[in-house]
């Protein structure tokens, strides 16, 4: 603590003559000591007492109360938390977090009346009753097949009633449980972009390989919000709350865009993102559904384009004749076919959705599917593309695809 001296009182000590202090009587010399003692232990008691004082900032401005200053005050300066609480806010980011506008959709879509048994990859026989033997009346070659059955007997073995009424020996797996995955149905257009975890992902402190973990781990198609893009590693980070950040090639993202693309002569449409592997859905300028798919893999992509829904079945059973890659897939449910044999459809043999793995149909869970299924009609747009860039445009490489 600083003392001031005035300049009187400065020169009185200054000037004054040693042989005055010593020349001090005792009384006198023991009051004055007593003063000292009592003189400094007030100033130590003030000293210790004393709260350091806020620093002002150079200009002489007032530092504003922590708080969020989306426009400069007048009054004030909006320095070190309000400056940190209005960027978070710059980025979307409140608190407590705002909440999603959109909620699950309908859980009874999830249901379905089939019940499903996939073939080992061998040659299976068809028989015409349960327990015969040898070549029967024809047989599914090896590859991806599936069967809607009816029955199930244990006669000699066990055999499967198809919906023809022929059967099938017990070679394979039945389908325990179809995935009861959901995508989001919204009424309105949320402010930041979202997206599902495909996997379980380790939240980091920052963004980076070499960023600490935070010790929360995001779920399986667990929704997260992302406040901000950075690029670190070569690879995107997600932003999804106060120093908590996500690799983003595990997540899939939807960055709503509630413009019509070139072309869309309605004012509602379907969007395929085949680089996030999302589905969005629009109506009056309006995001109003979002979920996660399976497009097309290598060299079965889907095309990108803009197409329209020409056929609506509720059930198709879906095959080829190619016996290098058979496959036969009965009761294919909710079924909207856009580009030649490339439909959106659900897909009850799949557990996972946010990559590519069909042969150019966009798969869907069985909710989402029906869903879609339900709100499309005949004509509805359905615009495809890849802002990558990555998948062919070259109308050679898309002669067939299915499932």
């Amino acid at each position: 603590m600083a003392f001031i001296v005035s300049s009187s009182a400065y020169y009185s000590l200054q000037n004054s003559k040693p042989s005055t202090c010593y020349n001090l009587s005792p009384m006198r010399k023991t009051k004055i000591v007593v003063f000292l003692i009592s003189l400094l232990s007030t100033i130590s008691q003030i000293a210790y007492a004393q709260e350091p004082l806020p620093v002002e900032p150079e200009s002489g401005g007032v530092v504003c109360e922590p708080g969020i200053y989306l426009s400069q005050p007048d009054d004030c300066l909006p320095l070190g938390p309000s400056a940190y609480l209005t960027e978070l806010a710059r980025l979307g980011m409140t608190f407590p977090p705002r909440p999603l506008p959109a909620s699950k959709s309908d859980p009874s879509l999830v249901q379905i009346p089939y019940k499903y048994f996939r073939l080992d990859e061998d040659f299976v026989p068809i028989y015409g009753a349960p327990g015969e033997k040898g070549p029967g009346l024809a047989e599914f070659p090896p590859g991806f097949v599936y069967i809607s059955y009816i029955d199930r007997v244990e006669q000699g073995g066990v055999y499967y009633l198809m919906s023809d009424g022929k059967w099938i020996p017990g070679k394979g797996s039945r389908i325990g449980e179809i995935s009861s995955f959901q995508g989001l149905v919204f009424n309105a257009t949320p402010r930041t972009s979202i997206g599902w975890a495909f996997e379980q992902i380790p939240v980091m402190s920052a963004p980076g390989y070499n960023s600490g973990r935070t010790g929360r781990e995001i779920a399986l198609f667990e929704v997260v919000t992302i406040y901000n893009v950075q690029v670190m590693d070569n690879t995107e980070w997600y932003l999804i709350g106060p120093d908590q950040w996500l690799e983003g090639r595990k997540v899939a993202r939807i960055m709503a865009n509630t413009t019509p693309p070139q072309g869309v002569t309605a004012n509602r449409w379907i969007d395929v993102d085949l680089a996030e592997q999302v589905l969005t859905v629009y109506e009056n300028n309006q995001l109003i559904f979002a979920t996660v798919i399976a497009s097309g893999s290598e060299p079965f992509w889907t095309r990108p384009g803009l197409f329209q829904i020409f056929q609506k079945k509720e059930t198709e059973t879906m095959r080829n004749n190619d016996l290098s890659d058979f496959y036969y897939l009965e009761n294919v449910p909710w079924t909207m076919y856009f580009d030649g044999a490339r439909a959106l459809h659900g897909a009850y043999w799949r557990t996972r959705f946010g990559y590519p793995q069909s042969h150019g149909c966009v798969n869907l869970s069985i909710g989402d599917a029906h869903w879609l299924f339900n709100w499309a009609v005949e004509g509805d747009w359905v615009y495809v593309h890849d802002p990558t860039g990555q998948t062919p445009t070259d109308p050679s490489f898309y002669t067939g695809g299915a499932y």
